[in-house]
């Protein structure tokens, strides 16, 4: 069994109601030792900066792969980009990517438009709620904040789930009319084997798409 935060509800968490639920977000890439490892884990961390680690648990950030390294540990240079950006890469292992996954997910963020075809032929509804992390990134920074519910500090969640939720139907809605200036904008490519400057090219590109995704989930912008 997967342990609990990489995919499998603990126990009771499906019967929990919605808007108490964990609003879980999957990074999907290929072999779920580069791409997905780094952007969820640079993902954590932005949430963490923001809202402190206590406070950020109302969504879990998760990854999995098209054809994943099942039980890898990360790729030694995408851990090494982690560290570089403050994220810790400990503990990390490799999954591929399954049915409960994408049903359980309220939002699938991939590094290609090949990965995000995959996710949406598995079927479970998952069209409205799968974007390339780069798509994702350019259609949140057409949303104005103010028709997104408002951070609430007396719910248990901080009203996060609420406003991620309502972020990903506004995002869903756009999408039709904000396309990509050329394909190769919502791609974010693979680094496997590459040397290291390459994978700090690619953590550089992941790490500022992520910013503006996780201001619009938190309502907080980036601290200085």
């Amino acid at each position: 069994m997967a342990p609990l935060g990489r995919g499998i509800a603990g126990p009771g968490d499906d019967l929990l109601p919605p808007a108490v639920r964990p609003f879980r977000i999957l990074h999907v890439s290929t072999g779920n030792v580069c791409r997905s490892p780094i952007t969820e884990r640079l993902h954590r961390r932005a949430l963490e900066l923001r809202l402190g680690p206590e406070c950020s648990t109302g969504l879990l950030v998760e990854s999995a792969g098209t054809w994943g390294h099942e039980g890898a540990p990360m790729e030694a240079h995408a851990a090494t980009v982690c560290s570089d950006y403050g994220a810790d890469p400990g503990g990390f292992i490799g999954r591929e990517l399954l049915d409960e996954h994408v049903i359980r997910a309220d939002l699938v963020l991939t590094a290609t438009r090949d990965h995000r075809a995959q996710v949406i032929s598995m079927g479970h509804s998952a069209g409205l709620r799968t974007f390339t992390l780069k798509e994702f990134n350019r259609l949140v920074r057409a949303i104005d904040p103010a028709t997104l519910p408002e951070p609430d500090p007396d719910l248990p969640d901080g009203g996060l789930i609420e406003r991620a939720r309502a972020l990903v139907g506004a995002a869903a809605a756009l999408r039709g009319w904000l396309l990509a200036p050329d394909p190769e904008s919502d791609e974010v490519h693979d680094p496997y084997g590459a040397p290291i400057t390459f994978f700090r090219s690619i953590g550089d590109e992941i790490n500022q798409a992520l910013d503006p995704v996780v201001t619009a989930l938190t309502g907080v912008p980036e601290r200085a």
